[in-house]
């Protein structure tokens, strides 16, 4: 066993796609198998040995028996520590086939139809909150994507927090309250459907980049596709939310532009693309290795720019002011390059010609948007809010918003802002030019935790111990995933005591079933999950008009 397994080693090294910095890439020698890949078998075929123990004659036909290769490489002898290995041993399989290596999870762009649900990050907050996202086939999905129940709702003004007892409402019963959700943003896009479909006037979002330093590098060799899907899911729901003479920006980096734009294209139809703003984020100098990139330097971000029907919207044209040789003061439209709003609002110091940068989106970039494609008292989303700038522009600027975030950034988290906001304690930004002096409130709420509780629990566990501990826990209270067998978990904990912790939690969460995360509005009278009166109450009168 020894010598082939050595011997295998050394004959996969010559194939360059399967090595990264070194090392044999397990999951890449997998997907090349299942697709047949020719080069591949060509090279195992000319192997003596790979030839007899892996093929088979059949006449004058050789064939290649692809599930005893793919047994064999995902033996823990062969590249040892592998998660894939341990879960294989503990049975994780469906009609024969190892769960890693079906296509459920191994996405490829034709398999559209599923629904990628999971945590974000944002890379350019450099933040390690999350690092997982899944794939749920069609067959998995049963109550993922129905109304959720909301909790924990509070309204914020400039005396503080409060208890929400009702929401305002206009006469034809509509919420003209500013909202602040947190919660995974697919889920609560579609808890917001019944009550905000068709009202939305615009939407701006700056989701993650797929950069292989967001979240997206968990999914391996498969992220660009999980990515694509991730991304479909969220707009459809937007399309859904915008008003028919709504409109939709989406900001991006040249990686998956030009991907992004076909979605679009799809989803939102090609009559509807208006433009491709180019927004010039150059700074003073670059800093750092950037001097020594072997290409041109990259300094600009995409915003696409669509409508829901161009038949219907109304853009609000801006101009700026050009001095002539005559000395006389002119009106030539803002154009879509845009050069005179900085990347960021401000530097926070510079040494060694290392410049740490305040990263909050400029707030002058936002006010544009809100300018061009809205008025006050419209409707704003962003469902990718991260630090809250979308949300803090509306509010100076008097037009109700929706943000949505997942995950808590601290002293930059969108409620913090929005209180310094209303308190009138706000030193940068637009203040002066929108002539802002304080006031306002929103109402903040929660999606209801279940299985995310759990989630957020592997998280910020730090131990074998804590995720041991957890796993009881979990065995106890969560909801698990059909395709977990508890006793065989159980009988292998030494196993999954040996994998690195990272590992670890990736298995606790795949453990977890999806559909559960948050608490169905269809089950608030369940006793299990323990629902407020309170909490009844404001449910049933957000989502039962």
């Amino acid at each position: 066993m020894k010598n082939l397994l050595d011997n295998l080693k050394i004959l996969l090294q010559k194939d360059e796609r399967l090595i990264s910095e070194g090392e044999l890439l397990k999951n890449k020698i997998i997907e090349l198998i299942i697709k047949l890949d020719k080069d591949l078998i060509e090279l195992l075929l000319a192997d003596k040995q790979m030839k007899e123990i892996f093929f088979t004659e059949v006449g004058k036909v050789t064939i290649f028996d692809k599930d005893k290769f793919i047994k064999f490489v995902s033996n823990k002898q062969f590249l040892p520590d592998s998660y894939t290995a341990f879960k294989n041993k503990i049975g994780l399989t469906e009609d024969d086939e190892f769960i890693k290596e079906k296509k459920e999870v191994m996405l490829s762009w034709p398999y559209k139809d599923c629904v990628l649900e999971g945590g974000m990050t944002k890379e350019d907050q450099k933040r390690d909150e999350t690092f997982w996202n899944e794939t749920l086939a069609p067959d998995e999905i049963s109550r993922l994507l129905d109304p959720k129940v909301f909790s924990n709702a509070k309204r914020i003004d400039k005396k503080g927090e409060h208890k929400l007892d009702k929401f305002k409402t206009d006469e034809k019963g509509e919420i003209k309250d500013s909202l602040i959700i947190k919660g995974n943003n697919l889920l609560a896009l579609h808890s917001l459907k019944k009550r905000f479909a068709g009202r939305v006037k615009l939407i701006y979002i700056d989701p993650p980049y797929n950069t292989e330093n967001d979240s997206f590098k968990y999914n391996d060799a498969f992220n660009h596709s999980t990515w694509l899907t991730f991304m479909k899911n969220r707009l459809e729901i937007a399309k859904d939310l915008l008003r028919e003479d709504g409109s939709i920006y989406v900001q991006m980096d040249v990686k998956e532009a030009h991907y992004l734009k076909i979605i679009m294209d799809e989803i939102f139809g090609r009559n509807n693309f208006r433009s491709e703003i180019i927004w010039d984020t150059s700074i003073p100098y670059v800093a750092g290795n950037k001097w020594l990139s072997n290409n041109w330097i990259y300094s600009h971000s995409q915003i696409f720019y669509y409508t829901k029907n161009k038949e219907r919207v109304v853009f609000n044209k801006l101009t700026f002011d050009v001095k002539q040789p005559s000395g006389d003061i002119s009106k030539k439209p803002f154009k879509d390059v845009w050069t005179d709003i900085k990347n960021f609002s401000g530097f926070l110091g510079a040494k060694d010609y290392k410049m740490e940068f305040n990263t909050r989106k400029p707030e002058h970039l936002i006010q544009r948007i809100l300018l061009a494609s809205s008025n006050e008292g419209d409707l704003i989303m962003d469902f990718c809010l991260g630090s809250g700038t979308t949300a803090v522009v509306a509010h100076k600027m008097k037009r109700q918003y929706i943000g949505i975030e997942q995950l808590d950034y601290g002293k930059d988290s969108a409620v913090v802002r929005l209180k310094d906001v209303i308190g009138d304690n706000d030193p940068d930004g637009i203040s002066k030019s929108v002539d802002w002096k304080g006031g306002g409130d929103f109402v903040y709420l929660e999606l209801m935790n279940w299985n995310e509780n759990f989630v957020e629990e592997i998280k910020k566990s730090k131990t074998g111990k804590e995720l041991q501990k957890l796993w009881e826990t979990m065995k106890e209270k969560a909801f698990l995933s059909y395709k977990v067998d508890i006793k065989t978990v159980d009988e292998n904990a030494e196993d999954f005591a040996d994998l690195s912790i990272d590992n670890q939690k990736k298995f606790l969460l795949e453990c977890l079933d999806k559909n559960h995360l948050y608490v169905n509005y269809s089950e608030i009278d369940d006793e299990e999950y323990g629902v407020s009166e309170k909490d009844k109450k404001l449910n049933k009168e957000f989502y039962e008009l």
